[in-house]
């Protein structure tokens, strides 16, 4: 029976591991020392090298030769996922007690050590906290965060990278070289893209195309693509293009052609984030579609979620019921067509509206008048109805609130009555002033009027509209048609 060509190409020596040398430079240096530690924890990726270097480590601290086949009585494998109970760490509390039958150390590999359950840590850090001279426990993870920290603690930690793809391509056509593969580079690197930084899993790949073609024919890249269920080059290339160039239509028609080759919606989702992750440098904008594909996997509805993915950022966004509708028609209207002269009001207070009418223009005291240094209200030029229309397109928090309001002029001030207390907050807040008068100017009343907010309703425009506002404690006018 053929072996695997993982297992087959598997490292016998640090110094065959590849892409990890800030880890095997350490561990040779240490053992050449001769200054070995009673506990390592090796954490990182699946298939990038740990459980070869925990083998390798073991064997090197007791002299041994490293093969497959290699058999120790004092190098013991344990795999955490199917020996997690407290009884199996006694167990094996009780035996590393025992001196080694042949060996200078006891070695302990414990495989996926976040598998242990709570009572089987407790029992594990009894051993590492005051350790026999004779053991050596070689952890590792690919989850460190379930780690308790009183383990890591009491270990000296080494982490593993994802392996470069220039490493990885090497090092398969090393392996394809001995095997007689004939395979094109670029077939090679989308092996090693789709192995996502592992070897292992690169290896593995490779193992499975190998007979994608008759025996001695080249393997290209189109035959890895079909073998392994992928987009094409030229499929992604055009969807990509679609999302640049904002066609919906190319969209929905490529991805209807590539599913329905059989490429599966997560599968062509990480195709697409390796290819849009390599074009940020020079289009950007593509980053907005990256955090969707990421989640398409992870969906229930992977084929919906790649497709709302992609368009989302394509298709124009429909109108909303305050845009599709017109502004709300204010009390007051001014217009340079058609100037409607805005009733001047003296501030009232805010307990009670005030029962006389409103002073007029002319009577504001002239000390007051000169003092002002704010530019006047254009009255030609000041239109309500336009300050609600651009607040409504630049600022929609802000129209939310003017929308509310009766506008009122008192001599060089405006006075915008806002009705209740929570929104003269909101228009007098630090965030909002500046917005009002950027409205103001924009639409042609000028700048830098001085305006005041009332937390009060407009009070009535005569005075038995008045009185009967001051009978029933208050109250807002409102025109009946």
């Amino acid at each position: 029976m053929s072996v695997a060509l993982y297992r087959k190409y598997r490292s016998k020596s640090l110094d065959e591991i590849v892409g990890q040398s800030h880890v095997t430079d350490v561990l040779q240096r240490a053992l050449t020392s001769g200054k070995i530690t009673h506990a390592y924890l090796l954490t990182g990726p699946r298939g990038v090298g740990k459980t070869s270097i925990a083998r390798i480590l073991a064997h090197e601290i007791n002299g041994f030769e490293y093969t497959d086949d290699s058999e120790h009585l004092d190098i013991i494998e344990i795999d955490a996922a199917s020996n997690n109970g407290v009884d199996d760490v006694r167990e094996l509390r009780e035996k590393a007690l025992i001196a080694p039958a042949r060996a200078a150390k006891k070695v302990y590999i414990i495989d996926e050590v976040h598998m242990l359950s709570k009572p089987a840590f407790n029992a594990l850090l009894k051993i590492l906290e005051e350790p026999p001279e004779h053991i050596v426990f070689i952890l590792a993870t690919t989850d460190f965060d379930k780690l308790p920290d009183t383990i890591v603690s009491r270990t000296q930690r080494y982490h593993f990278h994802t392996i470069s793809e220039n490493d990885v391509v090497q090092q398969l056509r090393l392996i394809a070289e001995s095997e007689k593969i004939q395979i094109e580079e670029s077939a090679l690197k989308l092996l090693a893209q789709r192995g996502g930084g592992s070897l292992r899993d690169s290896v593995s790949l490779l193992d499975q195309i190998q007979h994608s073609r008759a025996e001695f024919g080249l393997i290209e890249r189109s035959d890895v693509e079909v073998a392994l269920g992928l987009a094409t080059s030229e499929e992604l290339s055009s969807l990509v293009s679609a999302l640049t160039q904002r066609q919906p239509d190319t969209i929905i028609t490529s991805l209807q052609v590539v599913t329905g080759r059989g490429v599966s919606a997560p599968t062509l989702a990480s195709q697409l984030v390796q290819v849009v992750s390599r074009q940020l440098a020079t289009t950007p904008t593509l980053v907005h579609f990256l955090e969707g594909l990421m989640e398409v996997g992870k969906s229930s509805y992977p084929e919906t979620k790649l497709l709302v993915t992609l368009l989302a950022q394509t298709v124009e966004k429909p109108k909303t019921v305050a845009q599709r509708t017109s502004a709300p028609t204010p009390i007051l209207t001014i217009t340079p067509s058609q100037p409607v002269k805005i009733p001047t009001v003296a501030p009232v207070k805010q307990q009670k509206p005030a029962v006389t009418a409103s002073p007029t223009l002319e009577t504001k005291k002239p000390e007051i008048a000169a003092a002002s240094t704010q530019q006047p209200i254009d009255m030609s030029k000041f239109d309500w109805q336009a300050v609600l229309s651009y607040a409504q397109q630049n600022h929609t928090a802000l129209y939310a609130i003017l929308s509310k309001c009766t506008p009122a002029q008192d001599g060089d001030k405006l006075i915008l009555y806002a009705g209740r207390k929570f929104n003269k907050t909101k228009l007098d807040s630090a965030k909002y002033r500046p917005l009002i008068n950027e409205c103001l100017e924009h639409t042609g009343a000028g700048s830098g009027v001085e305006i005041e907010i009332l937390d009060t309703s407009a009070p009535p425009k005569d005075s038995q509209a008045a009185a009967i506002a001051d009978m029933m404690g208050g109250g807002e006018e409102v025109d009946v048609e």
